[in-house]
This record gives C-alpha cells, sequence and structure tokens, in this order.
C-alpha cells in the first residue's frame, strides 16, 4: 500500500525529491541530446547504447524517487497520495501546487486550493 501524504509532509519531502531530480534530469537532457545526434548520424550501436544509458538512468531516479514514499507517473512527474487523489508536481515546478484526482491524471489538475473536500464515508 501507497503512503498517504498530508500536504504539509508531500511539501516537505518535495526537496528531496528536487535534490535527487535536478541533477538526474541535467545527465538524462545530456544523453538525450547525445542519442539525438546519433540517430541523426544512423550509429545504430552508439544509439542502442545511450538508449540503455538513458532508461537504467530513468529507472534508478524512479526508483531512488520510490523510495521516499510518492509515486512516479513518468518522467519527471511525481504524485504523493493525498487519500483521495494525488498531490502532483513535475520538474521544474519550484512548489509542490496542484491536486488531482486518482481517475483524473496529471491533465485534470488543479490548483491545491481548488482541490474539492474527501468524500465522506
Amino acid at each position: 500500500m501507497a503512503r498517504v501524504f498530508t500536504l504539509e509532509e508531500a511539501r516537505a519531502a518535495l526537496p528531496h525529491v528536487q535534490t535527487i531530480t535536478r541533477p538526474v534530469f541535467e545527465l538524462a537532457s545530456s544523453l538525450a541530446e547525445e542519442l539525438q545526434a546519433a540517430e541523426d548520424r544512423q550509429d545504430d550501436s552508439r544509439v542502442e547504447s545511450l538508449q540503455t544509458r538513458l532508461e537504467a538512468l530513468m529507472e534508478s531516479w524512479a526508483e531512488a524517487v520510490r523510495d521516499l514514499g510518492p509515486d512516479v507517473k513518468g518522467p519527471w512527474l511525481v504524485d504523493f497520495d493525498s487519500g483521495d487523489g494525488y498531490w502532483c508536481w513535475a520538474f521544474p515546478e519550484e512548489d509542490l501546487d496542484h491536486w488531482h484526482s486518482y481517475e483524473g491524471g496529471f491533465s485534470s489538475r488543479v490548483p491545491v486550493a481548488l482541490k474539492p473536500e474527501a468524500r465522506r464515508g
């Protein structure tokens, strides 16, 4: 079962997520540029090597973030389970200011101030 975060707990964890994410993003961007250049040159062996490195880098980033408790929903996209949806953060956002329902996903996120009240059972 995933950890449930209050907004305050998620915001307290965010600097750790950002510290993990920033250098990995920079390295991944560099690898992606190298990959594009290798694809342009049709250097298949270099393309394969760079793709493997990039995939391993992304998986290690996702694992490091998941070890802190939130879910990784895609490249540079992190969701903290709120118990009725997710506090949603995407790199390079500075703050954790969005929420979305379990069903809605990133495209339906709203500012935290507009989060609907939790349903009462």
